[in-house]
């Protein structure tokens, strides 16, 4: 399995809503994409002083490599990245990816 975290730094202007909707373009993609799971959002709850201005993250569990590749260039996904983008502190100065690979236990 893929776990694909993705943390942000919105706009101080940019609305709740606006995240929101940016949050279910993306959710909805699991409908469109054969292997995309989950996907979680929250804003950063850590107590600890690293997060270098990131405010949310969310992350996407894909089946596997495959899965989230066909997700990457899926024209929805494309559409909703650069939604995000735009949202954002920076625009992708705002952005960090991370995959990880999860193995079964």
């Amino acid at each position: 399995m893929i776990r694909h975290c993705v943390f942000v730094k919105f706009r101080s202007d940019v609305a709740a809503t606006e995240r929101a909707a940016i949050h279910a373009d993306l959710e909805a993609l699991c409908q469109a994409i054969d292997g995309m799971d989950m996907v979680h959002f929250s804003a950063n709850v850590s107590p600890e002083p690293f997060a270098r201005g990131f405010s949310h993250g969310f992350t996407i569990d894909f089946r596997d490599a495959a899965a989230r590749d066909a997700y990457l260039v899926h024209e929805a996904h494309q559409r909703a990245g650069a939604r995000l983008v735009d949202a954002l502190e920076g625009g992708t100065d705002g952005l960090m990816v991370f995959d990880l690979e999860i193995s079964p236990a």
